[in-house]
């Protein structure tokens, strides 16, 4: 389990634990794009109450205008929460599904998937679709090796993280 580690595209996580209310994350999103904040990766989903959804927000701002965003989020409308993770112990992980032409190459890419503990999902005679899950370093090491071969599409759900408890 990966922990709370410097991150190679110096981003940083947020969460904010809003109300399941309409228009919330077009505020959210607003008022990042508003005041020219760069967002890296956002996720939203419903969380333990579902009266609330959790946001992970990943941006690419640094001390004192992190510190802002962290503020202006704070007094958003119906944001109930913001969690700073840089204060904080962490686990972060995301999840990437990518699709690969194999060709002839279909062992070393099952061995890699081995190796890395990555699923293929679905199988063609010509293709498969792979899904990996883990911290940012050990995806960029995969992804890193699978681009010696014939990727066709990549996506990725963005950074999650939740705070370890002591």
């Amino acid at each position: 389990m990966e922990n709370h580690q410097p991150n190679e595209y110096h981003t940083h996580t947020i969460s904010v634990l809003v109300e399941n209310k309409f228009g919330v994350l077009s505020r959210v999103a607003g008022l990042f794009s508003g005041r020219g904040y760069n967002i890296h990766s956002l996720n939203v989903a419903p969380c333990e109450d579902p009266r609330f959804s959790r946001m992970s927000i990943d941006v690419n701002e640094h001390g004192d205008k992190l510190d802002q965003v962290i503020k202006q989020l704070s007094k958003l409308v119906n944001v109930v929460e913001v969690t700073d993770f840089r204060n904080y112990p962490t686990v972060y992980r995301e999840i990437v599904l990518l699709r690969v032409r194999f060709a002839e190459k279909k062992g070393e890419i099952l061995e890699l998937c081995q190796m890395f503990g990555a699923k293929v999902l679905d199988a063609t005679r010509e293709t498969m679709t792979i899904e990996i899950s883990g911290g940012e370093f050990r995806l960029a090491r995969f992804l890193d090796l699978m681009s010696d071969y014939d990727v066709e599409m990549l996506t990725r759900s963005g950074k999650i993280a939740v705070v370890k408890k002591k």
